[in-house]
């Protein structure tokens, strides 16, 4: 699944008229990086929640084919936040863990590790497994804690440094089980009330994460893709 449902208020104006995830950075949106690089890794079945101007992703990214994926959508006409726009996309979403990306990142990790990942999570009995950042600057303190593959709150270890949730994670459709359809509700709370019961593992990710949260970052990554590209051309 892919967030894409967020109004963008920091990236105003931009997305007053196109939809976050639709706004370009090296040539191409920022959801086009996830699709493509899903789809290399063989991740081919796609979700896509929507609500502000979500017409326009659809008539952007059409049923998938062109990319060789399957996409469905899950319109909510109002956004329902991270749990609540994942819980009412969960009758499109199966049965069996999945995962989940924010639409409005940029980052280079390699979707090949998920299907080991998934194996784990149901033999272990976790809720979720995350993928942790080094903290941006917009977030020097981070969210979490990574000690030998596990999630742990920073308030249980104060003395190490927390890590950045960088928005792809895998989940259990269980954790969504409890919130109703069509409700809003924040992830946050339910990360942290897993982790507390030990049932969340994670990764530390090195490579290239963007939270592209404002036109000034979108204008960054967009110079540092086209410069990545000419290298390349070269």
């Amino acid at each position: 699944m892919i967030l894409a449902a967020g109004r963008g208020e920091r990236m105003r104006p931009l997305t007053d008229r196109i939809p976050k995830p639709l706004l370009q950075a090296g040539g191409k949106p920022l959801i086009v990086w996830h699709i493509e690089r899903l789809v290399r890794a063989g991740i081919t079945d796609l979700v896509i929640n929507h609500a502000h101007l979500g017409a326009q992703i659809e008539q952007a990214l059409g049923d998938g084919n062109r990319f060789g994926a399957t996409i469905r959508y899950s319109d909510e006409g109002t956004a329902l936040e991270t749990a609540g726009g994942i819980a009412y996309a969960l009758p499109l979403l199966g049965d069996e863990p999945f995962a989940v990306v924010n639409g409005d990142i940029y980052c280079d990790y390699d979707f090949t590790h998920l299907p080991a990942r998934v194996a784990a999570l149901v033999n272990s009995g976790d809720m979720a497994h995350l993928v942790l950042v080094d903290n941006p600057e917009h977030n020097l303190k981070g969210d979490f804690l990574l000690h030998d593959d596990r999630v742990i709150s920073s308030a249980l270890s104060p003395q190490h440094s927390a890590l950045t949730f960088s928005g792809i994670g895998l989940y259990q459709p269980a954790l969504f089980a409890h919130i109703a359809r069509g409700t809003k509700a924040p992830l946050a709370p339910l990360l942290r009330e897993q982790i507390a019961l030990g049932k969340v593992s994670g990764e530390y990710h090195d490579g290239m994460w963007v939270d592209v949260g404002t036109p000034q970052r979108l204008e960054e990554l967009d110079k540092l893709l086209r410069a990545t590209q000419n290298i390349r051309h070269v």
